[in-house]
């Protein structure tokens, strides 16, 4: 017997009631049940960094936190990101630097980089590989990644 809780929550702005298993996760639920599938699932394990959102302005792993964990929560996806500060220079960026190939860490990634920029992280590029070492890339080897979160910064100073 499968046990449902009801959740209320907002996602990329939009307020959401819904009847989750209680075991289900919070990124099965936002791509399953809400179909936004920008974040991705790699690990399940909060090892690889793919399933990277925000909870009330939180970086999280969407694998190891439950939906019904966000009862009450504010939650923003990949999709979401669009509409936060920084995200559309951020985004620029890795597209100036090539710091996206296959696009699978990507979303993840985004969030982390926002995340770390909007807690006023410096261009620092060692504290910028610390924060985002959470995050696997297997295509673009970091430097770009780091270059790109580098440039924003810059630019949002200028």
């Amino acid at each position: 017997m499968t046990r449902t809780v009801k959740i209320d929550l907002t996602v990329n702005g939009e307020r959401i009631t819904a009847s989750v298993p209680s075991r289900q996760n919070l990124v099965d639920f936002l791509r399953h049940d809400l179909g936004l599938t920008g974040s991705h699932v790699g690990c399940e394990h909060g090892v690889c960094g793919a399933c990277t959102l925000t909870v009330d302005g939180v970086a999280v792993r969407g694998c190891l936190m439950l939906a019904a964990q966000a009862n009450g929560c504010t939650v923003t996806t990949v999709e979401g990101l669009a509409d936060q500060g920084l995200s559309t220079a951020l985004q620029a960026s890795f597209t100036k630097r090539n710091a996206l190939q296959c696009g699978f860490c990507t979303p993840g990634m985004l969030a982390s980089a926002l995340a770390y920029i909007n807690a006023g992280g410096t261009d620092d590029r060692d504290a910028i590989r610390a924060h985002i070492s959470g995050n696997y890339c297997r295509c673009t080897g970091y430097q770009s990644v780091v270059e790109a979160i580098c440039d924003t910064i810059k630019e949002a100073r200028a």
